[in-house]
C-alpha cells in the first residue's frame, strides 16, 4: 500500500483507486470524472533540448532550466535545500560511467546512491524548493539494483503556499486527508507493485493528491493512481530516463494536466485536473528519494541510484551523448 507523506510513513489498509485510460476503478469510484486520458497527445517525445548537451554538461545555461544537478561535484546535497539521510543511507558513488553499458557516454562519473535497509532505515533523499512556472517538466535518471525490492515512495512534486517560512511546508504531510485547494496538491512518479502482483519494483504510476480527488472506500483520501492500461515491468540493473510534466489549472477550473515519459517514450497524458483554487498556489518543491516501508518488501537491503536531475519549463528529453 502506498500513500503520500514524510510525516505519516505507514498507511493503514485501504484500497488505492487507480485511473486507467480514463476509467476509474473499482466500482466505488466517482463517475463522470473530468479527468480523461489523451490517446492522441500533442506532447513531444524522443529528444528534447537536453540532446544539445553532452551528459547534461552546461544544461543549466539553457533558458528553460530552473534547476539541475548531475551530482558530479560538491558535498552531499549541496545544491538542494533539505537532505533526509536516515541512517547514512545517502552517498555519492562512481556508478554511472561503469554501469551504463547500454550507453556509456550518456551520464557522467558520479551518481547518488540511496540504500534502504529494513529494520535500520527507510532510505532518504533531497528536496529542492524553486520558483515555479505554468508548466513544469522534471527529468531524472534512475537505476534499481538487481536485488531491489518494492519501493514505497519515490519522486514527488508538491505545491506549497509559499517558498518562505512555515508556508513552504504546506504541501508536505496530510496522508489520507483531502487537501484544501488553496493549501496543497502533489503528484509523484513511483514504481507500483500492485500489492505484490507485479515483479519488483513494479510498473510506473502517478500517485496524486488534490482537492477534487476521489474518496477511498475506507472514507479517507489516499492518493489516486494514474497509469497506462498496459506497460512493461520496470527492469532492474539498467539506467532509466524518467520525465514527468504538470500543467497548472486555471484556479477552480478543470484544465490542469499531467504526463510522463520513460526513456523518451510518452507513456501517459491526462487532462481535466482541478489542482488548485488559488492563483498563488504553485508546484514548487521536488523531493527526490527512495523510501522503503512497503509491506511486500522482503529484501533486507534495497539500493536505488539517481543521476542527471533537471527541472525545466519545456520538455527535456534524454541526456545528450558524447560526440
Amino acid at each position: 500500500m502506498q500513500c503520500l507523506s514524510d510525516l505519516a510513513p505507514i498507511c493503514p489498509a485501504a484500497f488505492w483507486i487507480a485511473l486507467t485510460l480514463g476509467t476509474m476503478v473499482p466500482a466505488t469510484a466517482q463517475t463522470d470524472s473530468p479527468i480523461k486520458v489523451i490517446s492522441d497527445s500533442p506532447l513531444p517525445a524522443g529528444d528534447g533540448f537536453a540532446a544539445e548537451f553532452s551528459r547534461d554538461q552546461d544544461i543549466a545555461n539553457h533558458s528553460a532550466v530552473i534547476f539541475s544537478d548531475d551530482f558530479e561535484s560538491g558535498e552531499l546535497g549541496a545544491k538542494w535545500d533539505d537532505t533526509s539521510n536516515r541512517g547514512d543511507s545517502l552517498a555519492y558513488v562512481h556508478e554511472s560511467a561503469s554501469q551504463t553499458s547500454q550507453n556509456p557516454s550518456l551520464l557522467g562519473e558520479r551518481s547518488l546512491k540511496v540504500t534502504a535497509t529494513l529494520g535500520e532505515n527507510t532510505g532518504g533523499g533531497f528536496t529542492k524548493w524553486f520558483e515555479s512556472a505554468d508548466r513544469l517538466f522534471i527529468r531524472f535518471y534512475t537505476k534499481f539494483d538487481k536485488d531491489c525490492d518494492y519501493v514505497h515512495h519515490f519522486c514527488t512534486l508538491r505545491a506549497n503556499k509559499s517558498l518562505q517560512g512555515g508556508d513552504r511546508w504546506s504541501g508536505f504531510g496530510g496522508a489520507g486527508e483531502l487537501p484544501d485547494g488553496d493549501e496543497r496538491f502533489s503528484t509523484a512518479i513511483e514504481p507500483w507493485g500492485n500489492w505484490g502482483r507485479w515483479p519488483p519494483p513494479g510498473r510506473w504510476n502517478f500517485y496524486s493528491y488534490w482537492h477534487t480527488m476521489n474518496e477511498s472506500p475506507d472514507g479517507k483520501y489516499w492518493g489516486n493512481g494514474f497509469r497506462p492500461e498496459s506497460q512493461p515491468n520496470i527492469q532492474r540493473g539498467s539506467w532509466i530516463c524518467v520525465e514527468f510534466m504538470i500543467r497548472h489549472n486555471t484556479p477552480g477550473q478543470n484544465d490542469g494536466e499531467q504526463a510522463f515519459w520513460i526513456d523518451g517514450e510518452l507513456r501517459g497524458h491526462w487532462k481535466g485536473f482541478n489542482w488548485r483554487t488559488s492563483p498563488t498556489l504553485f508546484a514548487n518543491a521536488l523531493t527526490l528519494e527512495s523510501y522503503v516501508t512497503d509491506r511486500w518488501t522482503k529484501q533486507s537491503e534495497n539500493v536505488v541510484y539517481f543521476d542527471n536531475v533537471v527541472i525545466a519549463k519545456e520538455y527535456i528529453g534524454p541526456s545528450g551523448k558524447d560526440g
